[in-house]
């Protein structure tokens, strides 16, 4: 990973966030290029869910939300992790990331684990009081679900029919690290995919393909990516099932997409808890219903980082090294140059036409 830190800094893709007043951590800001190249995954990611599809629409939901939509959402009870704490240094981690009852750091003793709620809270407003409160999103899932009825009574799309989206989101994570890879400030590509229950294992397993597919065409290596589904322990509050596309990161195989067979459990929530009918009335079969939800759900900066890595390469040459990223020609940054050999101020003109 040190090498994709330091070409990401020397070359203009990624610098650390905040430097000159010594950086924050967990905080990286794009450079020239790094906005070209994920403005190109993203746009990547696009043309394929939504602008070469008749199934799929796009949204731009706020990222502040009225704080009911969390409590509905289960976010509020259920968006946490495990902390500990070392009684003698302080170090603060993840429970699941120690191993033991001891300190990596100073080998002290850790605290019982306590659960530490991910979401960032703020205040809305020039009062500071509870009435006030407000989360920045910890996903952008849920503005598409309070968007569901909107969307469909002015897309006129019958089921079965997806929403994307492509937005910040926010998580207070206990432990980041791995440069991109896991940051408190994050943008995702989301689906949220309504269809009809008892179709939603069919449109399941189409997601988990399309995705992991969508990878390969990138020119992700094959023996660079997998699928794991997750165990019963694993799935979250909401989930029938989930696949993971991992990736072989330098740190070893880790998440970079993940599809979940939601069920109803997001418009059932939200119809419970705001009072409206979320339900979907089908014309062919004359029956209504609260649709089933299929989220393929990535990460911008992961998958960038992901196609850095896997483009990477050394050329030797003349006992020289040199660094090469053979991007696809869909995610290069810079798809052609025009690079005079001479030092003839007369070329430049001409440079500049062609």
């Amino acid at each position: 990973m040190g090498k994709i830190v330091s070409l990401c800094k020397r070359r203009g893709f990624i610098f650390p966030s905040s430097e000159i007043y010594g950086g924050l951590g967990s905080s990286w800001d794009y450079g020239p290029l790094g906005t070209e190249l994920k403005r190109n995954v993203k746009d990547a990611w696009w043309r394929a869910v939504v602008q070469e599809r008749d199934d799929m629409v796009g949204l731009d939901a706020s990222i502040i939300m009225h704080p009911q939509t969390w409590v509905a959402s289960g976010h509020v009870e259920n968006f946490s992790d495990p902390l500990v704490e070392c009684k003698s240094c302080h170090l603060r981690r993840r429970a699941t990331d120690v191993a033991g009852n001891t300190c990596p750091d100073c080998g002290g003793v850790l605290t019982e684990p306590r659960q530490f709620n991910l979401m960032f809270k703020t205040f809305m407003g020039p009062v500071e009081d509870e009435a006030s409160v407000v989360y920045l999103r910890p996903e952008t899932a849920q503005g598409i679900f309070v968007n569901f009825d909107n969307v469909l009574a002015t897309s006129r799309k019958k089921l079965p029919f997806g929403i994307a989206q492509i937005g910040k989101s926010f998580r207070n994570e206990i432990t980041t690290g791995n440069f991109i890879f896991r940051t408190r400030e994050f943008e995702q590509m989301e689906i949220e995919f309504f269809v009809k229950p008892g179709s939603d294992e069919e449109w399941f397993n189409y997601w988990v393909k399309e995705r992991f597919e969508w990878y390969l065409k990138l020119g992700i290596k094959r023996d660079n990516l997998h699928l794991r589904p997750h165990c019963d322990e694993e799935l979250a509050h909401y989930a029938k099932g989930c696949y993971d596309v991992e990736y072989l990161f330098p740190m070893g195989w880790a998440e970079l997409e993940g599809i979940a067979n939601r069920g109803d459990f997001d418009l059932m929530q939200h119809a419970k808890h705001s009072g409206k009918n979320l339900s979907y009335f089908d014309e062919d079969s004359n029956e209504r219903y609260i649709p089933y939800v299929i989220e393929p759900s990535a990460g911008v900066d992961r998958s960038l980082l992901a196609f850095l890595i896997d483009a990477y390469d050394e050329d030797v040459a003349d006992g020289e090294t040199r660094v090469v990223l053979r991007l696809h020609r869909a995610l290069a940054p810079i798809k052609v140059a025009v690079l005079p050999l001479s030092r003839n101020e007369k070329l430049v003109p001409l440079t500049r036409e062609v």
